[in-house]
């Protein structure tokens, strides 16, 4: 597998290296060393599995306040999808960017994303399944999200009118966020 740094400190692409043959791929998608040398060794806690079913579809921007704040190892094992991250760390020199990776089962390609980032995808096929294990339980309670099309952003999404939760439709600005919480508090890795 190969590991690059994304443009945002705490981001990295993961390329896996499926052996292919007549019968199909065999191929890692974990490995203790190899990710410890990355800073990526963690206790995954859980792991999850979203499955959307149209093309259009976004999920986020999802984060969790500190101490429930969690790292992401992100997978699209069935279509395509368009991952995108914003930094909320206080502190970071690149606190409001994003960045985008293109995940898919064609590309073989992980994310991982630190602690104090908010996450979210748009499906690119009609059918996505996307895998991500996280450092840290779920609480309900310290979920918070930012508005996918806040114009501050301006992240560039490949659909105009997703298709939206009510809660992510929800979602406050960067500028809200801000001005009611300033930044999250987390150790910068």
């Amino acid at each position: 597998m190969r590991i690059q740094e994304r443009k945002l400190k705490g981001a990295l692409e993961v390329t896996l290296e499926p052996r292919r043959d007549e019968r199909g791929f065999f191929m890692r998608t974990a490995d203790r060393e190899i990710f410890r040398r990355y800073g990526l060794d963690r206790d995954w806690v859980q792991e999850n599995h979203s499955r959307s079913m149209q093309k259009g579809i976004l999920r986020g921007l999802h984060f969790q306040f500190p101490p429930h704040a969690e790292s992401k190892l992100v997978r699209c094992v069935r279509g395509a999808v368009l991952d995108v991250f914003v930094d909320l760390r206080k502190g970071s020199p690149t606190f409001g960017m994003w960045d985008s990776v293109e995940l898919s089962e064609e590309n073989d390609t992980m994310v991982f994303i630190s602690r104090g980032f908010a996450h979210g995808y748009c499906t690119l096929t009609a059918v996505s399944d996307v895998l991500y294990k996280v450092d840290n339980r779920y609480a309900p309670e310290a979920e918070g999200g930012i508005l996918w099309n806040d114009p501050d952003l301006a992240i560039r999404w490949p659909e105009e009118n997703p298709v939206l939760s009510q809660k992510d439709r929800n979602n406050m600005t960067l500028v809200q966020f801000v001005e009611k919480f300033g930044a999250l508090e987390i150790d910068l890795e």
